[in-house]
């Protein structure tokens, strides 16, 4: 069964995420898989199957251990200190990467061989 999140200071509905991709990758010019949205200040994040996983990276500088999935479509939630899956109150708007945006993406910065590059 799913746990569900209630409001805490490791969440809140009120923040609006940091953009619409992976912050640290859209820095470096790098790309993603899957995004993931901190619930406690809205930084975007990419996916452990991305190259850099800088969603977990993210949880263990701040602490802030609960995130959404930021792919439309999607409302779950993942503890990193109890890895147990889970739902929550509905999260300040957008909820997801644009839907045009290609996955991975962002459209123009994966490489061809990105399969050999993400881990698994």
């Amino acid at each position: 069964m799913a746990a569900l999140f209630a409001e805490s200071a490791d969440l809140d509905p009120s923040v609006p995420p940091s953009g619409t991709g992976c912050a640290e990758c859209t820095a470096a010019q790098g790309w993603w898989v899957h995004l993931r949205r901190c619930t406690a200040c809205g930084h975007v994040g990419c996916c452990d199957t991305s190259p850099e996983q800088h969603a977990t990276a993210h949880f263990r500088e701040t602490g802030h251990p609960i995130v959404a999935s930021f792919e439309p479509g999607e409302a779950w939630l993942w503890n990193y200190a109890t890895e147990e899956m889970g739902r929550g109150p509905s999260l300040a708007e957008p909820t997801a990467r644009p839907e045009d945006q290609p996955v991975p993406g962002p459209q123009g910065r994966v490489p061809d061989n990105w399969r050999d590059l993400i881990h698994r």
